[in-house]
């Protein structure tokens, strides 16, 4: 089962699941796809009783191939309690998940925010679930979803099973245990409070079989994969000779590094050129601190230069020179590089899939969910160099990139901030006139807060020094002096440099 089914897992984890089934023979496996926040996939997916396409655009070349390891779609909204039952099969032996780094509920970051009415529903549809009350109720979390499941499974079968994180979180398998403790213990609560006969036992009981039954390996994912286009879909439209609702478009290039600790059979994934290991650390931090950390600091950039696609961007010799600089100075020296992995060759290969033309990432689409992201690209990384007692100016630069970023969208004519944090971001750091006018003290009061940086940077005055004193670069850097005109569109600049990118 896959909770989170979008483009990225079908271009990823459903593809080397299918390849999987072809190589080995066996064909017992297959996917149930949960459908996250938009039932568009059930919709699309659906009626072509699963099967769908995979385009690789390239510089020079177009491939399509046609996947069908989903077997079937299902979206929580309708079917939640259905959900959980197949999660109690003894038929399903891995969950699999890519629900982004918010779908976490705040665990990312140390805590399950258990304020959020999402996550007090859920607990109260689990509350149901221990008194015997099985209930037609829709979870509205990934997590809640999840525990439900489990705790079918629990009461049922009991087997072991692996739950399996593929989002872009360092050690996403540890967190993920983390969330599940963090909702359990608050079950338990509830339920000594409610004084709820047995609810309390029995939910010790659970959180025992949880930690001797389930397995939560870390993972390294990496693939790009943008939104789908008219385009795309006319180009895999003239290669199948039919249309494909449920398309979706990658780069050649893709990665998977997974824990070698799983609770029962798993597919043959490592035939197939997934790497299984011991260790994913070293893997994970390289891509999170690296590619992940570019990946954003060009659509903060990017965006207020003009660009609409990071592929624009990278081509923009300012920029490529930023992003180098940074890594370069303030990421690499918190790097182990992972075995067969030499660190600046790593670099210059994220800058030149970044710059595939074929590939139409939007800066507006890769800038988003910016409170959630940063702590795991950026602010880990600035932790990391304060302890060993260096101020990371070129780090701060990259926090310096969201702050303006954020100042734009509050401009007139500027975007909506597409943000869980959205409301309280823009209220700290003001429209681009005010951020002008007092870059510290908007700087200060975005750093102090405890719910995106760690303690470490909050007491560092030096570092939120450096934030400040970047925001004027940074500003040099947009497209014109007015505080709407960061929209206007661009052409990729005709330079040497270019070429050379």
């Amino acid at each position: 089962m896959h909770l989170g089914a979008g483009a990225f897992q079908r271009a990823h984890q459903a593809l080397y699941t299918e390849e999987a089934i072809a190589i080995s023979g066996e064909t017992d496996w297959g996917i149930l796809a949960v459908t996250g926040r938009s039932d568009r996939v059930l919709h699309d997916l659906g009626p072509q009783d699963g099967l769908y396409g995979i385009l690789e655009r390239r510089a020079d070349d177009n491939r399509l191939s046609v996947v069908g390891a989903i077997r079937a779609v299902a979206s929580p909204t309708t079917s939640s309690l259905q959900i959980a039952r197949v999660i109690a099969k003894p038929t399903t032996r891995i969950i699999t998940m890519t629900v982004t780094e918010k779908g976490y509920a705040g665990a990312a970051h140390g805590t399950v925010d258990l304020t959020l009415p999402t996550i007090e529903h859920d607990i109260r549809v689990i509350l149901d679930e221990l008194a015997g009350r099985s209930t037609d109720a829709p979870s509205r979390t990934a997590p809640g979803l999840l525990l439900r499941g489990l705790f079918h499974r629990f009461s049922t079968t009991a087997l072991p099973i692996t739950v399996l994180s593929c989002d872009n979180l360092g050690d996403n398998g540890a967190v993920t245990r983390r969330m599940l403790r963090s909702l359990i213990s608050e079950a338990h609560d509830e339920a000594a409070r409610r004084d709820l006969a047995g609810a309390a036992d029995r939910v010790a009981r659970f959180q025992e079989w949880i930690a001797s039954s389930v397995r939560f390996p870390s993972t390294m994912v990496d693939r790009i994969v943008p939104a789908t286009s008219r385009e795309d879909r006319e180009i895999a439209e003239r290669l199948v000779g039919m249309r494909d609702d449920a398309l979706v478009v990658a780069e050649p290039f893709r990665q998977w590094i997974i824990e070698d600790d799983f609770a029962g059979p798993r597919p043959a994934w490592e035939a197939v050129g997934v790497t299984m290991t011991t260790c994913v650390a070293p893997y994970e931090r390289a891509k999170l601190r690296i590619l992940n950390a570019v990946h954003s600091v060009l659509a903060y950039l990017g965006a207020l230069r003009g660009y609409a696609t990071i592929r624009d961007a990278v081509a923009d010799p300012l920029l490529v020179s930023a992003v180098t600089r940074m890594v370069d100075a303030d990421i690499i020296p918190t790097l182990v590089a992972p075995p067969g992995m030499e660190l600046a060759r790593y670099r210059d290969s994220v800058l030149k899939r970044f710059a595939n033309p074929a590939l139409a990432h939007t800066t507006q689409q890769i800038a988003m969910d910016g409170s959630q992201k940063i702590p795991q690209r950026l602010l880990e990384t600035a932790v990391d160099r304060v302890r060993s007692g260096d101020i990371p100016r070129e780090l701060a630069f990259g926090v310096a990139a969201w702050i303006v970023f954020i100042a734009s969208t509050s401009d007139r004519d500027g975007p909506a901030l597409r943000d869980p944090l959205a409301e309280e971001l823009q209220r700290a750091i003001g429209s681009s006139a005010s951020l002008r006018g007092d870059p510290r003290a908007a700087a200060d009061r975005l750093v102090r807060n405890a719910a995106i940086f760690p303690e470490t940077l909050r007491a560092s005055a030096p570092f939120r020094e450096a934030v400040a004193e970047r925001i004027p670069d940074v500003m040099a850097l947009r497209a014109e002096p007015s505080d709407s005109s960061w929209t206007a569109s661009r052409e990729r600049p005709q330079s040497k440099g270019e070429q050379g990118q």
